[in-house]
């Protein structure tokens, strides 16, 4: 089903009828996504890894113990896939909240 915008145009003919005329109702294009990524080092607590990832991906205590120990195990671990404002948003508070902290830990945004 095509949904058409009706653009109606009035009094403009001699003879005093109506035209209409309609145009495609233009298609909205959903946003491309961003994965945020936590990498692994050497030097960052698993604690304050947990902690991020309960405070700034609204993780539970349980899936932040499993992403943080996917991080020490693989090297990185997907905190989660927002539109590419709030992954960046995201990307700069954990990042500014590590070095806050004196933590090394780092933290990269990917085209989904």
């Amino acid at each position: 089903m095509t949904h058409q915008l009706r653009i109606i145009e009035t009094g403009t003919h001699s003879n005093g009828e109506e035209t209409v005329l309609t145009r495609p109702k233009a298609k909205l294009k959903r946003p491309s996504m961003y994965k945020v990524i936590l990498l692994n080092d050497d030097y960052t607590p698993m604690d304050f890894v947990v902690y991020v990832l309960e405070r700034f991906f609204n993780k539970s205590s349980q899936e932040a113990i499993q992403l943080m120990l996917d991080v020490h195990n693989k090297g990185s671990a997907v905190c989660g896939i927002y539109t590419y404002e709030i992954a960046e948003a995201k990307h700069v508070a954990v990042l500014d909240c590590a070095e806050d902290h004196g933590h090394p830990l780092e933290c990269t945004i990917e085209k989904e």
